[in-house]
């Protein structure tokens, strides 16, 4: 072999580790993601401690005092609810038209979802989990989900051929993972983001 095609030979090696390498990591990442995804279903029946509880429940009066403060900044009235959800604490706030805390597809709430949590954060020294919601999207929205993962079951069941749904974020894809689970399906997650969808599988 001439020293020429032995460069080229090792080269190829190279690329083709690198091509292998490149695609264990977006599997192990793939996988990491289902793990989380399942995780956070396992969470949704899972039973709470009472100084978990006691904690989830500090991070509420944390963040209702924050959003109160953010109320009265922006000049807008809500009634604010604190409760635990599973291992989440989870705050709503209602009133009249606060469609503007909530924007398009719900992207204002997203926002003022994880300022919330940073101002959880800034004061335990915790990361947290908080949910938010304002004048009922996300629970409107996980009706809506729920429904949408239901049908889609239905009609694999019928059809016997797998089923992809549009792309949607972790959240959403949670609630539809929950809905084909609970309608005796499986599901997975495939495609990387922003463009991660669901797969509903028929029985086996």
């Amino acid at each position: 072999m001439t020293d020429e095609a032995a460069v080229a030979e090792n080269e190829a090696e190279d690329t083709d580790a690198g091509e292998f390498e490149a695609e264990e990591n977006d599997a192990e990442e793939n996988e990491a993601e289902d793990e989380v995804e399942d995780s956070d279903a396992e969470d949704t029946d899972a039973p709470v401690g009472e100084d978990l509880v006691a904690r989830l429940e500090r991070e509420g009066d944390i963040a209702a005092d924050y959003l109160e403060e953010l109320l009265d900044i922006a000049d807008l009235d809500g009634d604010l609810d604190m409760d635990v959800e599973a291992d989440r604490a989870a705050v709503s706030i209602v009133g009249a038209d606060l469609s503007q805390l909530v924007g398009p597809d719900g992207k204002v709430l997203e926002a003022l979802q994880e300022l919330t949590r940073l101002a959880v954060y800034r004061e335990t020294g915790d990361r947290s989990r908080l949910m938010l919601d304002i004048s009922g999207f996300r629970a409107d929205k996980r009706s809506r989900l729920t429904k949408l993962g239901e049908d889609a079951a239905a009609e694999v069941k019928a059809s016997g051929e797998p089923m992809s749904l549009d792309p949607m974020s972790p959240f959403e894809r949670k609630i539809v993972h929950d809905a084909v689970a609970a309608a005796g399906l499986r599901s997975e997650s495939e495609g990387v983001e922003p463009r991660r969808y669901v797969v509903v599988l028929p029985a086996d």
